[in-house]
């Protein structure tokens, strides 16, 4: 068992640098590596410097070709919604646009759960969804913490788990990337937003009354909101359709 979890480490180890050194451009599109190398720097065996390969090779970030070797992709071959790409993007210098990026993905994602969770919600969800809000607003004060990030997530995860719809579900972790990057890069500030709160709130009284456009407009103005947020606290600009209504 200690062996065993020995090579967890030294992969998971080796597996983050290596992608993050990819990712961030430490390393460039068409770059050609060797595993002795690889093995090398890291002090590792040969045998996990393959498994590190396999997995990269997975999220498009390396080939691996006979009498050609390995060799780093450009990002147009990531996989750029798997959560790992998405964690090691956030790390890297284009943090702040990753960010709004991703901000425009939610745009698309979350409204439409929205909607869909005032007609599909089970009772258990509805009362989830106003726990997180409860817990959100309990931990208001410390919104750069563990503990209100992870209300937050509860409540983003049940809003698409209770969309009824799959495919959205399983966008649950994207999303989780998202609010955890916000938190881990300092780009939450100490105290909750008051509205932010109030519109989780709004999302969830809609959808447990069934109002679907309301539940939708709600949601849509959290994740203007945060873009908004992210974008004063990095110097970003937003893209036109995350810019906040003018009242």
């Amino acid at each position: 068992m200690s062996e065993t979890n020995d090579f967890r480490q030294l992969h998971d180890s080796v597996l983050d640098e290596l992608g993050r050194d990819i990712v961030s451009g430490a390393i460039p599109s068409g770059t050609r590596i060797s595993a002795d190398d690889v093995a090398v720097r890291f002090t590792v065996s040969r045998t996990v410097v393959r498994e590190v390969v396999r997995v990269l090779e997975s999220l498009g970030l390396l080939t691996v070709r006979r009498r050609v070797g390995i060799t780093v992709q450009g990002s147009q071959n990531w996989n750029s919604l798997d959560p790992v790409v998405i964690r090691w993007q956030l790390a890297g210098p284009a943090r702040a646009e990753q960010l709004l990026l991703l901000s425009e993905l939610r745009s698309g994602i979350e409204p439409l759960a929205a909607k869909l969770a005032a007609h599909r919600a089970t009772p258990e969800q509805c009362g989830a969804l106003t726990a997180a809000v409860i817990g959100m607003s309990s931990t208001s004060r410390a919104a750069d913490s563990d503990a209100y990030l992870a209300h937050d997530c509860n409540f983003h995860r049940t809003l698409l788990a209770a969309s009824g719809n799959p495919m959205l579900r399983s966008m649950s972790d994207i999303v989780v990337e998202v609010l955890a990057g916000r938190t881990r890069h300092a780009l939450m500030s100490r105290q909750a937003d008051p509205e932010a709160i109030r519109l989780h709130g709004v999302v969830a009284s809609s959808i447990q009354s069934g109002d679907a456009e309301a539940a939708q407009r709600a949601m849509l103005a959290i994740v203007t909101k945060s873009a908004a947020s992210m974008s004063a606290a990095s110097g970003v600009t937003p893209s036109p359709g995350l810019v906040p209504d003018q009242q």
